[in-house]
């Protein structure tokens, strides 16, 4: 009964499980298909940027395959238990979303076209679940890194909410918080990390609404 309340309920702080000091599993070193470090350092001049979208094993692919992101790493992020396990956010009892972390060259791919891509990559209004992954660590979410990610993040989701509506959708979901002291990245477990392309033929639960997204080329109107 438990487990299942925790499955599309939010734990307070009070309720997260208490987490441990460090991460109790290694990263590896360099991503599988871009081959540059996962966890840094990055060069200068790149930027960073987290989205949820549900399963992160797909969401992370979408990201790896545009041109002008530099490295991608999933985890977990938007929670309350330091450096989480696997089981320990599928379980509800850390708050966390799985998380793609996008590190990126703004001269070859601008933020706002990261938020097309996310917006267009899931359904945004479904909750504490995407498609038929049940649970509070595959809600939407926009964790952003600078005032002007926060802005061009709920410009975005204005815009795209009016066409959502105009298609019958429900109103977007997302959340969209400063991705500060409060909200740190934990990498995942390294089998996590590219699993796509480790296994082609794995579980990819990511499907968009079919809706496209205005980002960068209309206004938001109601």
């Amino acid at each position: 009964m438990l487990f299942s309340r925790f499955k599309t309920h939010l734990p307070t702080p009070d309720e997260a499980l208490e987490g441990r000091p460090e991460r109790p599993f290694a990263v590896p070193d360099r991503h599988t298909v871009l081959g540059n470090p996962l966890l840094g350092p990055y060069p200068d001049g790149l930027e960073t940027a987290d989205f949820g979208l549900g399963c992160f094993w797909g969401a992370e692919r979408k990201f790896w395959q545009a041109k002008g992101v530099w490295t991608t790493l999933v985890g977990y992020q938007g929670g309350h238990t330091p450096h989480p396990t696997y089981e320990e956010v599928c379980s509800g009892h850390t708050g966390h979303t799985e998380a793609v972390r996008v590190v990126y060259d703004p001269a070859v791919i601008p933020y706002t076209a990261l938020l097309k891509l996310f917006w267009e990559s899931h359904d945004p209004t479904q909750g504490f679940r995407q498609g038929n992954d049940v649970g509070t660590q595959y809600r939407s979410a926009i964790y952003t890194h600078s005032p002007a990610q926060q802005q061009a993040a709920e410009a975005s989701r204005d815009a795209y909410r009016t066409v959502l509506r105009n298609s019958g959708y429900a109103d977007i979901t997302t959340e969209i918080l400063p991705a500060d002291g409060t909200r740190p990245f934990y990498p995942a477990e390294g089998y996590h990390q590219q699993y796509l392309d480790k296994n082609p033929a794995g579980y990819c639960g990511i499907g968009g609404t079919g809706v496209s997204c205005p980002v960068g080329v209309a206004p938001a109107g109601d």
